[in-house]
């Protein structure tokens, strides 16, 4: 905060977001998780119809629609990362999509770019664990294909809870903190080292706190994960960190830069 005005300091990076047209939760996730300095450039991006239910063809549809120009727009704002904010959009299509998929904005934008997908096993890694409890408000399709996008990753899910019937798109961004909270509970097994909480639309960030104080173990969301993600590409300070969840904690921020430096 900006002593003199009494605004939020800005200045230290600008962040670029690709998020569906549809997507009504990325953003006030995004606020909650701002970094101190840092500023929020929006690029919402269409290519599916709003009205189906977001299955793998949907998410597909969405992934290989054109960016060009959503990318051009956000680098007309000369941001210093751009992040692709729909995680279902390149778990269908597996790890080898997704990296070439951030390789493909980076050349766009000329900056590194991070997707939602990405983010989650780069986050996993950096927890050292390898057996989780994943939930998500997918249908049950895409729920596979998060799974095995997860196994390629090196993740092995030996737990999982989802919503129970197929969500359209504004009915995974309806799913309340409460109801999060208790598929995250129902997620959790005894084996899970972690729990995954996966969609950029679900109110997950709300939840992080709470699930690990009662599961007492680390909870890796979408979002979290992005943000994350920014904060080691940018070299952020811990400090300037809001400290939600363990991979945000100031102590594990800290080891995971220690760690990068050996």
């Amino acid at each position: 905060m900006n002593q003199q005005t009494g605004w939020p300091s800005r200045g230290r990076a600008r962040i670029g977001v690709v998020v569906p047209i549809s997507n009504s939760n990325l953003e006030p996730d995004l606020t909650l998780l701002r970094p101190e300095g840092t500023s929020f450039h929006i690029a919402r991006a269409g290519g599916y119809d709003v009205d189906e239910v977001p299955d793998s063809d949907q998410m597909r549809q969405f992934a290989l629609a054109s960016l060009d120009g959503v990318v051009r727009d956000i680098a007309a704002v000369r941001p210093d990362i751009v992040l692709y904010g729909c995680t279902s959009a390149t778990l269908a299509h597996g790890p080898v999509f997704d990296r070439e998929f951030a390789e493909s904005i980076e050349k766009m934008a000329g900056v590194p770019a991070v997707t939602a997908a990405g983010a989650l096993s780069e986050a996993l890694t950096s927890l050292g664990v390898r057996r989780i409890g994943f939930s998500s408000p997918y249908v049950e399709q895409l729920n596979r294909e998060a799974v095995g996008f997860l196994a390629q990753c090196g993740f092995e899910t030996v737990s999982s809870a989802y919503v129970g019937q197929d969500l359209g798109n504004y009915g995974q961004g309806e799913v309340t903190p409460q109801r999060v909270f208790e598929l995250g509970c129902q997620s959790d097994s005894s084996r899970a080292e972690a729990i995954v909480l996966s969609c950029t639309d679900m109110r997950a960030v709300e939840t992080i706190n709470r699930l690990e104080d009662k599961l007492g173990k680390p909870v890796v969301t979408s979002n979290q994960a992005m943000m994350f993600a920014t904060v080691r590409r940018l070299e952020l300070e811990p400090a300037t960190v809001p400290h939600i969840g363990t991979l945000l904690s100031q102590s594990h921020l800290q080891a995971d830069v220690l760690t990068a430096a050996q």
